[in-house]
């Protein structure tokens, strides 16, 4: 796990047979899930979860042995399946499924069941992944420091 990161109340991160790398200044919210997909006949290397910078989890998501870029909105109740590929620069919308060996192009956003490219991120919408990831940072220390 990278700097400056915050995993919220009942979130569970198991990599019990691959590895999970989480980048600096991710956030992973309230009740996600992070998984992996173990190494079998069926699938020889398996999948690791890896999560790049200032990537936002939103509250129950699930991510299992996906690859995550960096500055990524992962929408509340997103699932995100084995093998799946999100490039930089992404948002996924609330409740969206990212089957399987999908690639999602940077720049967009995606939503539905199974996901759609929807439209082009706004340059405002891109200067949000760092605002978000920064902001979660600042909660996380205003925690830390209460406890002191």
């Amino acid at each position: 796990m990278g700097e400056d990161c915050s995993v919220w109340p009942m979130t569970v991160i198991r990599g019990d047979m691959h590895k999970i790398r989480i980048g600096d200044r991710c956030s992973i919210q309230d009740g996600s899930v992070l998984h992996i997909t173990h190494a079998s006949d069926f699938n020889p290397g398996g999948w690791p979860l890896i999560l790049g910078d200032d990537v936002t989890v939103g509250h129950k998501a699930l991510l299992h042995g996906c690859t995550i870029g960096s500055r990524v909105l992962v929408g509340m109740g997103c699932t995100v399946m084995d093998g799946a590929v999100v490039e930089d620069e992404v948002i996924i919308g609330a409740g969206t499924l990212v089957p399987p060996g999908k690639r999602l192009e940077s720049g967009y956003l995606y939503v539905g069941s199974p996901c759609k490219q929807a439209r082009a991120l706004s340059d405002k919408e891109k200067t949000f992944f760092k605002y978000t990831a920064a902001n979660y940072v600042k909660l996380k220390d205003e925690y830390l420091n209460a406890s002191e």
